[in-house]
């Protein structure tokens, strides 16, 4: 195998881990926080911490990354996500609700200094004619993670209960940590920004319009994804339903996303970005209005399973409209504020949502979802209304 390929896939599973550590938790942040008598907005507030801080935290690591910095970049933020690990162990040892969202404030932190140089390094090192493609099997690990994590967080938690389940973030940050030594100390050299210098390119060039298009997609696109994994499982949780439930519907969406990925990445590659993104979020309202009518097991795996086919193709067609064409010297910092549109909208959304779930109950924000997911692939359609049909 090709060094640069080894290379690629020794971080693509270091990104696995990393996020397998994140989504381990994600189907038990609710259940835990309304077992320590959190109201539904404050189930929310808790929920978005780590995408506040992460939000904050994204320029920091954008300015890492562009200075050549990308591999300190990844191998910091899964030490950062085994230490949130461990006081997640803590806080459910204590019962303490504070200490749990001061931990996820530490995971955000870990998200918003890893994900900027975890997506632009897969750019740089991506064959030419084959970003698309590239960013679509570091997505599929993502989506690996998104599919094994919930499962387990969910079933750990219901057998080991949630120490047990927080457990597992520790070591599967310990083991992404490990996966980026070899490719840090080999690569030395091949970075755009190597040396600390961006030469004459400006951080204006992120205000092309496939950037702002395609993070303003994001944003409403996130904003929706966000009323599905903060409040479906609060929703089964105060029906009494097993844990294990939400973490299986999260495997579906993983699992159909998984499948998705490369397919919506060479797409993108084929026929450009705008095409692949209008079919995968036409997709992801279709699920959500399967959702509305089928909001519990076994027919709610129906809207995972179209809800999941439609991220697929959408994110990795979304990244390639942002960071397919900008300059090397900057892509991680555009990395940065485009994923940070990513957190802004999971933010916007668990914490407004939660003024809905307050009013209407956890079932009455699902209607909603559809309608903030129209929005985004409107935006997603932007360079093609003010008749921009290329990058350049």
């Amino acid at each position: 195998m090709d060094k640069r390929l080894k290379d690629v896939w020794l971080l693509n599973f270091s990104t696995f881990f990393f996020f397998l550590g994140i989504s381990v938790v994600n189907p038990i942040i609710s259940p835990f926080a309304i077992t320590l008598h959190a109201t539904p907005f404050m189930v929310g507030l808790v929920a978005g911490v780590a995408s506040i801080v992460s939000l904050l935290s994204k320029p920091v690591g954008g300015l890492v990354g562009d200075r050549g910095y990308r591999f300190h970049a990844l191998f910091f933020g899964n030490l950062l996500g085994t230490l949130a690990g461990l006081l997640y162990v803590v806080s459910a040892i204590t019962g303490n609700l504070t200490l749990f969202a001061f931990s996820r404030g530490i995971h955000g932190f870990a998200m918003g200094v890893f994900f900027p140089s975890s997506l632009s390094t897969a750019v740089d090192l991506a064959p030419e004619g084959r970003i698309g493609e590239t960013l679509g099997w570091r997505g599929m690990m993502f989506s690996l993670g998104n599919i094994i994590g919930p499962a387990l967080g969910g079933y750990l938690s219901d057998v080991l209960g949630f120490v047990g389940a927080f457990s597992f973030t520790v070591t599967f940050s310990i083991i992404g940590a490990v996966l980026v030594l070899p490719v840090w100390m080999g690569e030395k050299g091949f970075l755009p920004s190597e040396g600390g210098s961006r030469g004459k390119v400006g951080y204006s060039e992120l205000l092309r319009v496939y950037f702002v298009a395609a993070s303003l997609a994001l944003f409403f696109f996130s904003f929706s994804y966000a009323g599905v994994i903060t409040y479906l499982p609060a929703l089964y949780k105060v029906l009494d339903m097993p844990q294990s439930l939400f973490g299986f519907y999260m495997m579906v969406i993983g699992l159909s996303s998984f499948i998705m990925r490369v397919v919506g990445g060479r797409a993108a590659d084929r026929s450009g970005p705008i095409p692949v993104v209008r079919a995968g979020i036409f997709l992801v309202i279709t699920g959500y209005l399967f959702l509305i009518l089928y909001k519990l097991p076994p027919y709610s795996y129906l809207s995972a399973f179209v809800i999941g086919a439609g991220f697929g193709l959408a994110v990795p067609a979304m990244q390639l409209m942002a960071l397919g064409k900008l300059p090397g010297e900057i892509r991680t910092m555009g990395s940065s504020v485009y994923t940070m549109f990513f957190d802004l909208g999971m933010l916007s959304g668990q914490i407004s949502l939660g003024y809905v779930a307050d009013l209407r109950g956890y079932a009455g924000v699902f209607p909603l979802l559809p309608i903030i997911a129209t929005v985004a692939l409107i935006m997603g359609h932007l360079p093609l209304m003010v008749g921009k049909n290329n990058e350049g």
